[in-house]
């Protein structure tokens, strides 16, 4: 079974991340320049939240708010929902749907290793299901389990 560690091996322990200090505009500026749709909120090392396009949307555009002026940590979400790298892909999946994230930040002993999107999450089902599946081919098929045509 695939894990949150197997995960980031493969992907990398690339995150990106922003000071609650910074503007909302300096964080969307960054979301944009490396393409993803959340960064992590860090202060003096630590995870203090995640702020998303979805933050954006709701909290600062339809309430009227100015990006240019308005702070990543008045506007970041601040109830964490994380992954362990222990953690199986199924849990994590579960972790989203119940909790309705789409980002999850990993940590090891309290340091920050990465993050896993919903899209990684799924992306490693349906691989491992294809295995499965194959598996299961070569065995019907009288190959044995496990062996290769």
């Amino acid at each position: 079974m695939i894990t949150v560690k197997d995960l980031l091996d493969k992907k990398g322990h690339t995150y990106h991340f922003i000071s609650p200090e910074a503007t909302v505009f300096d964080a969307l500026k960054l979301m944009a320049e490396k393409n993803v749709g959340a960064i992590m909120v860090i202060h003096n090392g630590k995870l203090v939240g995640m702020f998303s396009e979805r933050d954006y949307a709701r909290k600062i555009i339809l309430q009227g708010y100015s990006s240019k002026e308005a702070k990543v940590g008045d506007f970041m979400s601040t109830e964490l929902v994380i992954a362990r790298p222990e953690m199986t892909i199924y849990e994590c999946m579960a972790i989203m749907l119940q909790k309705k994230v789409r980002h999850l930040p990993v940590l090891d002993h309290n340091e920050i290793s990465g993050i896993i999107t919903i899209r990684d999450v799924v992306k490693a089902v349906v691989h491992e299901q294809n295995v499965v599946i194959k598996d299961l081919e070569n065995y019907i098929m009288g190959g044995g389990y496990g062996a290769n045509p």
